[in-house]
């Protein structure tokens, strides 16, 4: 597959669109902003320093998608007919979910405008709470789906739920844990034989930080061969979303480690 914005000598090049006929153009992108619970708890009550921040959020994420030509290089002025950002408080997995829609009827696409709007609107958000909350994440950036366009609609495809002890890249999920509050952990792949466990239950109060730099450190404290979890190939995903050492980790988790999935 050629890349649009490479021309025949390798050089970045905006794509002349001019030739195109207009068609009705559609995109979905989402994003999130892990905070601590105290912090979405303000955010909730509209109690927070600076004041109503999904609705600053939100006219940042729309300001963005318009000006997405003034942050992206290579990117077409467009005149957009709609955006819209959303935002859903999710009080048990710790987490504000950002989504954004771009549409227009226009020669080009609009997955910029959509990513562009959730990544200003997360980006508003944390400088609207870190005043009372610096160790905030943003994660999970992507785009949902696009409709319109020569190359046809995407739609974002799932990983399939699987029962038992899962296939190299794929995640388990299995019963509820035993312990509360807890996190259920399932190692996979090769995972299992270098730590000689295929899944465990842990208590999130034997974490001295709930999040996956602190499960690490607690499963390394229990048994030595956990070690291999600090590999940096050792790859991590929280319900199957993919992970780093500074995501969340809330009460019925499940986080999965494994190596990366290779092949043709």
């Amino acid at each position: 597959m050629q890349l649009t914005h490479l021309n025949t000598h390798g050089e970045a090049n905006m794509v002349d669109i001019g030739n195109k006929d207009p068609s009705h153009r559609e995109a979905v992108a989402s994003g999130r902003v892990r905070m601590a619970p105290a912090t979405l708890e303000l955010l909730g009550a509209g109690e927070l320093p600076k004041g109503d921040v999904l609705a600053t959020a939100r006219i940042a994420g729309i300001q963005a998608a318009k000006r997405t030509a003034e942050l992206i290089p290579l990117c077409h002025a467009l005149s957009l007919s709609k955006v819209s950002v959303d935002f859903t408080l999710d009080r048990d997995a710790g987490v504000v979910k950002v989504e954004a829609l771009c549409r227009l009827t226009g020669r080009t696409g609009v997955e910029m405008e959509a990513l562009t709007a959730v990544s200003v609107a997360c980006l508003t958000l944390y400088d609207m709470c870190k005043a009372v909350d610096k160790e905030m994440v943003i994660e999970a950036i992507q785009l949902e789906s696009k409709q319109g366009g020569v190359r046809g609609d995407y739609q974002r495809t799932r990983a399939p739920l699987v029962t038992g002890d899962g296939t190299p890249g794929e995640v388990s999920l299995g019963g509820r844990c035993e312990l509360s509050p807890c996190v259920k952990v399932k190692f996979l792949a090769e995972l299992r034989e270098r730590v000689g466990i295929s899944e465990l239950s842990l208590s999130l109060d034997r974490l001295q930080s709930r999040d996956v730099a602190g499960l690490k450190a607690a499963l390394i404290a229990q048994d030595a061969s956990f070690a291999v979890l600090e590999e940096q190939r050792t790859l991590c995903a929280i319900n199957q979303v993919m992970a780093n050492d500074a995501a969340l980790i809330t009460d019925e988790d499940e986080v999965a480690f494994f190596p990366p999935v290779t092949g043709g």
